[in-house]
């Protein structure tokens, strides 16, 4: 093969190697495996063919390799040749001696030393991919640092080193304002592949990415001194985190949230003002469903013998907070305790109405149903609206019934003010 022209393939690969970090081995392995597939499509077989490689010189050497054979006992050109025709270079064989022949480049022609060239480059993007996919594999679960550099309607591509990773609409804080070129933090969700192609898909609203914040920010966890035990999110509202200490003498609690809240605070800010509960984790389930719905006061929790539901009584003035804006709080605490939880307020009993006055206008069917889902009294009912009495009462009564019911009621209560 031509020195020049050989020289001017190693180098033009070996630099293609050296920017997609591959090894010289791995290089010297693909172009090897590229000129045997060069001689297979010329001669049908590669197995009387030798490649040599030397990268430090740039050099590549093809040699035909045959057995010297009496011109009557030839059958296989491309792995016999005749002794006649093997001294006419090289005088000294003999027959049934191996003749080794180098081949040059050019003997190929143009066209399949181009078609080499660009498999080259395609087994080269083919394990630039595979790299791709098994580095960000292995990172699923942490936390990455990219520059945006495109936004569109479904979704934003992150750049990170030289990567381009997705960050889904449904995977992006809602209050999340970014733009071309800004930095941002997420972690790998996950590696799929399409077509083919590597994508990497990255997350700001996973309930891991909260606790890789919480292990950077915060040296006890990433220690392992403190556990984050569960953890329930409503991205860039509130979250609430469960927190337990290995050493007696270190508030799990108190280390999270830092001097004057320092620590939790950077993480708050991360996750656009996200509200973070942090309580301690305890395995008595009754206590737990009381610290769950913190803020709010809870009187008593009245469990299942399944433990997966609970009913909550709380204060009359603390309903609003056990139930939060939109039902975040108590949908955040069902979450964390794995749970199904119910709020009923507490009533004193000049201030209400029993139920069984009602029965005239409801009829004792639906009476029975509003005691079976825990409302005895006139105000227990007015704490629910229509959608949570057709969900306790699992459809039995209507959402017209439970508008009626709910009117009737209200009615009533604003009679006794008037």
């Amino acid at each position: 093969m031509s020195n020049d022209v050989s020289k001017q393939i190693i180098q033009s690969f070996a630099e293609i190697a050296k920017d997609k970090d591959m090894g010289k081995d791995l290089l010297l392995s693909i172009l090897e495996d590229v000129f045997r597939t060069m001689i297979r499509k010329k001669y049908g077989s590669d197995d009387a063919f030798e490649v040599i490689l030397n990268a430090d010189r740039g050099e590549i050497q093809i040699l035909h390799i045959r057995e010297v054979v009496p011109e009557e006992e030839l059958t296989d050109e491309v792995q016999e040749i005749t002794l006649e025709e093997a001294q006419k270079n090289d005088p000294d064989l003999e027959l049934y001696d191996e003749y080794a022949q180098e081949l040059s480049i050019q003997d190929f022609g143009r066209r399949a030393v181009m078609m080499a060239r660009q498999q080259l480059a395609q087994r080269i993007r083919e394990i630039e991919k595979d790299n791709i996919f098994e580095e960000y594999s292995d990172r699923v679960g942490e936390i990455v640092l990219g520059d945006v550099y495109q936004i569109r309607n479904r979704e934003m591509l992150v750049n990170h080193n030289g990567v381009e990773l997705v960050l889904p609409k449904d995977e992006q804080i809602y209050k999340d304002k970014y733009r071309k070129g800004d930095t941002i933090r997420a972690v790998v969700k996950e590696v799929k592949r399409y077509h083919g192609n590597p994508s990497v898909i990255i997350s700001r609203t996973s309930p891991i990415f909260l606790e890789r914040l919480f292990e950077n920010e915060i040296p006890e966890v990433f220690d392992g001194i403190i556990d984050l035990v569960r953890i329930a999110r409503d991205p860039g509202d509130r979250s609430k985190v469960a927190v337990r200490s290995h050493d007696e003498r270190v508030d799990p609690v108190g280390a999270c949230v830092g001097m004057k809240g320092i620590r939790i605070h950077a993480i708050v800010r991360e996750l656009q003002n996200e509200n973070i509960d942090v309580i301690n984790y305890t395995d008595d389930k009754h206590e737990f469903i009381k610290r769950a719905l913190q803020p709010a006061k809870v009187l008593s929790v009245d469990l299942s013998d399944d433990g997966k539901h609970a009913k909550v009584l709380v204060p009359a003035d603390e309903v609003s907070k056990a139930i939060g804006k939109g039902g975040v709080n108590i949908r955040l605490a069902s979450n964390l305790t794995g749970c199904e939880i119910d709020v009923y307020r507490e009533v004193e009993e000049e201030d209400d109405i029993d139920l069984q006055e009602f029965e005239i206008d409801f009829g004792p069917e639906v009476i029975e149903l509003l005691h079976e889902i825990g409302c005895d009294t006139a105000r227990q009912v007015l704490d629910l609206d229509e959608e949570e009495i057709v969900r306790r009462t699992e459809g039995e009564i209507t959402e017209d019934q439970a508008e009626r019911i709910i009117d009737i009621i209200a009615y009533e209560f604003d009679d006794e003010e008037l």
